[in-house]
């Protein structure tokens, strides 16, 4: 039988049968055996020969003698089951409770002369059923995951229902078991729990703090004479306490879960079914504990999965806002924003720049917090400001006061900060001040998210950084490859334009280029450069360059363009220029319009918008350039008479595509030409098919360049030869 079924037996109890003979109305005790003593009162009311009222004033009063008055008058027998009865009085008398018969005794001749009295106290046996079903009340709590305090609490008012000498503590044990905090005392007076709350465990330290040490049952019968209680006798004293048994709750594994304590306020020795009512309820209890902490750790758990989550998604977002098309500064903007409200109430970025710190974001619940706070601006070399020592130091520095330099932290409320450095190549550059206003400290969890949000912020901002310069560069060199204003020449009018295709980091592969030949004449050239970026630049620098060099030289525009393959393929030959195709021409105004003598070197046709507003393709073949073979090249001449116009372009024009996949394409080109004003000038035909390509885009977006060059046929001014 296990420990818990023997505790149980033991509970229950024995049986014991209860005799006692009565003789006459006055019901005199003749006889009885040690049984029925014992249950009366022990040897304080041994005697024979005294009426039963005698020995038990307190029967009358509950309808006892009634009872045997009855059965002796009437000598029917009586019956009683479960009867309860108070025994003794005052401060000696006690609840019992007792299955029992009145039987008439008769004399030779049938007459009553007497009552005999059998019974069988139920008293025990009654409490511990009682004591089962609170119990078994108490596992269903605690499988239905009430909490805690509701358990134990409850716990104790049942022991000290079935047994009212008797007052419980339960003490729960801290993680490293060296202290001991209140559980639930329902009846212990509110000061003593407050007091022993937080005790330490230890030998000496009452009997609680001992049986924690000891790591078993420690009985202190008499807390006045004990020395486990010489430093809390005092405060057992106060609260009239005088006896304390205490038994240590363990868990499974042997972890100490706490104490289970029953006290009493007179001295006192356990008997037998004390110590069984303490370990039923010590199992109990650490059952209830058990649970609590499985529960406990299955809630941080989940908290902690939760806090990851969060984590992730909040740092997903931030990575997410700082990855778009920002400027450095609009990149620090959005990490103050970032940073308030989910981090702290009040956020700032300072960034140093020449020996100077300026407030560049900053983010408040109000604009006049806002206000205050851009007002203030960091000092560099201020031994005081904790800007200043992070840019100094690179170190992160958190603080629960407001920063010790002078600024508006009384009007803002502030009551603690964290100040985290932005490093660009290990190099701080930057700083972001986040501040609590609401008393909160930045725990180690918030801080480490506010060093990953500068991590990637100081990152974007970076990036940000070396986009502009790349974007700089590449417009200053792209400027410089690009005609600044296109010439007047007489009876002509020029237009172009010019669309790069994405951020401008990349220089774009297509150009133009209109010149003076030195003989009265002009040369112009548009083409495009196979590739982007640095090669493409010094590709159509050469091109360029050379037309520019030989065109005054060679009257054919086919021996120009003859130059300019040549010194495509005289390049370094591990140099990759790619090759190239252009529309290169001459044109001289005349007394009617302009003539054009131009090659197309595997470029787009050109097309012509006649005085009728017809379009026209310009035929001429001719072959790529740089590929190391030499050009198949055939001029070709035209009049343009007043009000035509050519139109060169690049076939990032014709081959742009819609988001579903739709290309532009040559037939839209000519009908939007076609679509230009009458007798348009030059800019008039720019500007439609650039209106054209936006809607047909539904925006300015390209994929790539975009280059048209117009000349068109104006009234000519007097000619000179």
């Amino acid at each position: 039988m296990g420990d818990t079924e023997e505790d149980l037996a033991l509970l229950f109890g024995t049986s014991t049968a209860l005799f006692a003979s009565l003789s006459g109305p006055a019901h005199v005790l003749e006889a009885a055996n040690p049984a029925f003593f014992a249950a009366i009162g022990g040897r304080q009311r041994q005697r024979i020969g005294v009426p039963l009222v005698g020995l038990m004033p307190e029967l009358t009063a509950q309808g006892f003698i009634g009872l045997l008055d009855r059965v002796y008058r009437s000598g029917e027998r009586h019956v009683g089951r479960d009867a309860r009865v108070v025994i003794g009085v005052g401060e000696d008398a006690r609840e019992a409770y007792i299955d029992f018969t009145y039987e008439a005794r008769r004399d030779a001749g049938g007459n009553v002369i007497g009552v005999r009295v059998l019974g069988v106290e139920t008293t025990q046996a009654k409490n511990a059923w009682r004591l089962v079903a609170e119990q078994r009340a108490l596992l269903e709590q605690i499988a239905r995951q009430a909490p805690l305090p509701e358990v134990l609490d409850g716990m104790c008012r049942t022991i000290e229902e079935l047994s009212p000498e008797v007052l419980v503590s339960v003490l729960l044990a801290d993680e490293d078991g060296r202290h001991l905090r209140h559980g639930a005392a329902p009846s212990l007076p509110d000061f003593y729990n407050q007091a022993i709350d937080g005790v330490a465990t230890g030998e000496g330290v009452g009997s609680c703090g001992t049986a924690v040490h000891r790591r078993r049952k420690v009985i202190v019968n008499d807390i006045a004479t004990d020395p486990l209680w010489e430093d809390f006798r005092h405060l057992a004293d106060h609260a009239g306490l005088a006896a304390c048994w205490s038994t240590p709750i363990l868990a499974g594994d042997g972890r100490l879960l706490g104490t289970f304590a029953m006290y009493h306020r007179t001295p006192r020795a356990p008997q037998e079914t004390d110590l069984a009512v303490a370990r039923v309820f010590t199992d109990t209890a650490a059952l209830a504990i058990e649970r609590h902490l499985a529960e406990q750790a299955r809630q941080a758990a989940d908290a902690r999965e939760k806090a990851a989550r969060d984590d992730l998604s909040f740092l997903l977002t931030v990575s997410n806002a700082l990855a778009g098309r920002l400027g450095e500064e609009q990149t620090l903007h959005r990490l103050a924003a970032l940073s308030s409200p989910a981090l702290a109430p009040l956020a700032a970025v300072d960034v140093a720049e020449a020996g100077h710190v300026h407030r560049v974001a900053t983010v408040a619940p109000t604009e006049e917090a806002r206000g205050l706070l851009a007002s203030h601006t960091p000092t560099r070399d201020a031994e005081d400001d904790a800007v200043a020592r992070v840019l100094a130091s690179g170190l992160t520095e958190v603080a629960r006061r407001p920063p010790a330099g002078s600024g508006p932290w009384h009007e803002l409320g502030v009551t603690g900060y964290v100040c985290v450095p932005l490093v660009d190549r290990a190099r701080p550059f930057g700083a972001l001040t986040l501040m609590s206003t609401d008393g909160h400290c930045f725990d180690d969890h918030r801080v480490a998210l506010a060093e990953e949000l500068a991590r990637r912020g100081a990152s974007a901002a970076h990036s940000a950084r070396q986009y502009a310069r790349r974007a700089a560069l590449a417009r200053d060199l792209q400027t410089g490859l690009l005609l600044s204003d296109l010439p007047d020449i007489p009876g002509a009018q020029l237009a172009a334009s010019y669309h790069p295709a994405g951020e401008g980091l990349d220089i774009g592969g297509d150009f133009y280029d209109v010149f003076a030949r030195g003989d009265g004449s002009w040369a112009f050239i548009l083409g495009d450069v196979c590739g982007r970026g640095a090669m493409a630049a010094t590709t159509t620098a050469l091109v360029r360059h050379t037309a520019r060099a030989v065109a005054p030289l060679l009257d054919d525009p086919v021996d120009v363009v003859k130059a300019v393959d040549k010194a495509l393929n005289d390049r370094n030959a591990h140099q990759d220029s790619g090759f190239v195709t252009l529309v290169y021409g001459h044109l001289a105004p005349v007394a009617d319009g302009l003539t054009v003598h131009l090659v197309r070197a595997g470029h787009m046709l050109p097309l012509l918008l006649d005085a009728d507003h017809v379009v026209q393709t310009v035929e001429a073949s001719g072959s790529l350039l740089g590929i190391g073979m030499p050009p198949r090249l055939t001029a070709r001449r035209l009049r343009l008479r007043p009000a035509e116009s050519l139109l060169l372009y690049t076939d990032g024009i014709t081959e742009c595509q819609t988001a579903d996949g739709e290309q532009y394409g040559d037939i839209r080109l000519a009908k939007a030409l076609a679509a230009a004003p009458r007798r348009p000038t030059a800019d008039d035909i720019v500007r439609t098919v650039a209106e054209d390509l936006c809607d047909f885009m539904d925006g300015p977006d390209v994929e790539d360049d975009q280059a048209a060059l117009v000349i068109t046929a104006d009234e000519p001014a007097p000619y000179r030869a």
